[in-house]
Parts: structure tokens; sequence; C-alpha cells
């Protein structure tokens, strides 16, 4: 049975992979030090006879060495990151030392484990966010240049240039996505999706930056994931390959539209359930796009999942699942973060 290494596979987008990887037969070994979003209830379920769990922190060269080392992956993907933009306005700090010094030190692990001829493949995941604004009409492809505007963007875009720079000088098998914005079961409801939905449960008020003309490209975890696979299987070394759908929306409009697929499916909107927009976040983009030609036409890969069939999947996965959102969810998860500049 081949085995796969998952850095950060207890986040959402790296829990659905572990599942993916292990439908597909793969033994799955998943490296992730669970921060406030892991999704420990979901791992607790993994089927053990092609799954195993290590606690570790991807900054710690010397575990991640003894455990590639070990273990032998034919792949491995590196998920492990903190994501959402308006942490990284609070307090930067976490997103250098896992997004930057992480990737490093997985990188200066593989660079010594080249030299004892173990040398799996890389697949690092990133961002679209690392391109910045996108005027209207305009879509960014692979060789756009990189604009991050949040600490962020800037640590995902400078962990980016150092996996293209050991690929250049110490010759590492390593390929680079860059996706647009993922939703679907498992994600910390500090995200628009399933934050929006957690409010309508609970008739709430659904907060809106701005005047929500900030526009996002969207993209169900499940195609993410085939998308990393196709990487695996089929991605040219060296290269960067744009993942997203061409499927763009207003954050107002993806509200309204949520809201609309609830009344349709009879959930029970409360009278305190209303938008309300609120302060913007500094420096924050108003439009994301990328250009997905490279991926379409040499890897084959395409999405599957319409936008409006996937969301309304992703509604009812949590209204049936609400002892993940039960364990998962801290006191104050409702908070305002993104304002201490």
């Amino acid at each position: 049975m081949k085995k796969i290494i998952v850095t950060g596979g207890s986040g959402f987008i790296g829990s659905n992979l572990v599942n993916f990887l292990i439908k597909k037969k793969f033994f799955v070994i998943n490296l992730d030090k669970l921060t406030y979003s892991s999704n420990r209830y979901h791992n607790d379920n993994r089927n053990s006879s092609n799954y195993k769990f290590i606690k570790v922190d991807i900054v710690n060269k010397k575990k991640i060495t003894k455990i590639i080392r070990k273990f032998k992956p034919k792949v491995i993907f590196n998920l492990a990151a903190e994501t959402h933009v308006d942490r990284s306005i609070d307090g930067p700090y976490n997103f250098i030392q896992t997004n930057i010094i992480g990737a490093f030190s997985l990188l200066e692990s593989l660079r010594f484990l080249q030299k004892k001829k173990i040398n799996p493949k890389l697949v690092h995941i990133s961002t679209d966010e690392v391109y910045g604004d996108m005027k209207q009409g305009k879509r960014s492809d692979e060789n756009f240049k990189y604009d991050p505007s949040s600490p962020y963007s800037a640590s995902k875009a400078s962990a980016d240039h150092l996996v293209k720079s050991y690929i250049r000088t110490y010759k590492l098998k390593a390929v680079i996505s860059n996706c647009c914005n993922n939703y679907g079961p498992y994600q910390f409801p500090e995200k628009l999706i399933p934050k929006m939905i957690l409010n309508i449960f609970n008739n709430k008020e659904l907060p809106i930056y701005a005047k929500g003309k900030n526009s996002r490209e969207w993209i169900h975890v499940e195609d993410h994931c085939e998308a990393l696979f196709k990487l695996y299987l089929r991605g040219k070394n060296g290269e960067s390959y744009n993942v997203g759908t061409g499927y763009n929306l207003r954050n107002a409009d993806l509200v309204k539209r949520i809201l609309k697929i609830c009344k349709i499916m009879k959930i029970k909107i409360g009278n305190k359930t209303k938008i309300k927009f609120v302060k913007d976040r500094p420096g924050h983009d108003l439009r994301y796009a990328l250009d997905n030609k490279k991926i379409y036409k040499e890897l084959k890969w395409k999405p599957k999942i319409k936008f409006e069939t996937g969301l309304k999947e992703t509604i009812n996965w949590y209204l049936k699942n609400k002892k993940f959102l039960k364990n998962i969810l801290p006191k104050n998860y409702e908070k305002r973060l993104g304002l201490k500049v």
C-alpha cells in the first residue's frame, strides 16, 4: 500500500483530502499540531487500518525528518497553514511561523533526505490571494506577478517563493497549487459560508464587510481534492497550477443565495437573521479571480460540483452534524477579528 503524508491533515481541506486518499486505498499519515480549528472530532472516526495520526508541529524539522525517513512516502501534501486573514491582521506571528518557517523546515527536511535517496514529491498548497486585487474582467494566470495584501497572503507568497527556490537550487521534486475559496463539510465557522449558515440556524445577524461587493471565486473542497490528486499524479515538476472554477460571486449575493436555499429547504429564518453591513477589514482586496486554463488543458481536470448543488449539500451537512459544531466551536466564536491595527 502506497504511503502519503498530509501535513495539516486535521484542518478543513486537509481532513477532506485525508478522507479522499483513504477511499483510494492509500495509507495516510496525518501530521498536525492541532490548533483551534482542527477537526479533532473528525479524526476520532478514521479507519485505523490505513490511517495514522501524529501530533507534530511542522516547524520541528528534526521530528518531521524522522517521520518522513520512517514512512518513506510517495508524496507529501503540505496543507499545514494558518489561513484566516482577519487573524493574521490581529496577530501575524503564528502565520509567519507556520506558513513560512514551517514550509522552510519541511523543505530542509526534504533537502537532507534527498541525500539519503528518500525523495518524495511535494505538493505545496497555496492560495489565489498571493496575486492580490484583480481588476474587473481580468484573471490571474500562473505567470501573474505576486502582490499580496495581508500578512496571511504575504506569508503564503513567501512560502511559494521558498518552494520555487528549492526546486531550482536543490532539484527537489515539487509542484505548487494556487486555489480559490473552498467550501464544504468540516470547515471551521469563522469563514464566510459556515458562519452565515450557523448564524441562520441560531437566529443571529449576518455580518458582511463594507457593502458586500467583495468578489470571490468558489470551489467545493471535494473538487479541490481531485485537483490535488491530479497534481500528484501528473503535475510537472517545478510548475504552478491555478485551481479554480471561474465562478465568482459578490459576498452580499452569496449570503442572499444561502438565505434563499435555506428557505427552499424549509429551514426556519428567525426575525434577527438579517444582513448587516459592518466595518471593513484593513487592506481588504475587492476581487480575486483565477485563470484556470493550464490545469484544464494539461491535467484534464475540471470541477464537477455545481455551486448551487454544493451549497445545498453543505447547508444540509451542517444541519445534520451539529455535534461537529458543538465540539469545535469556542464560546467566543462570534467575536469580531481583524481590527487590531
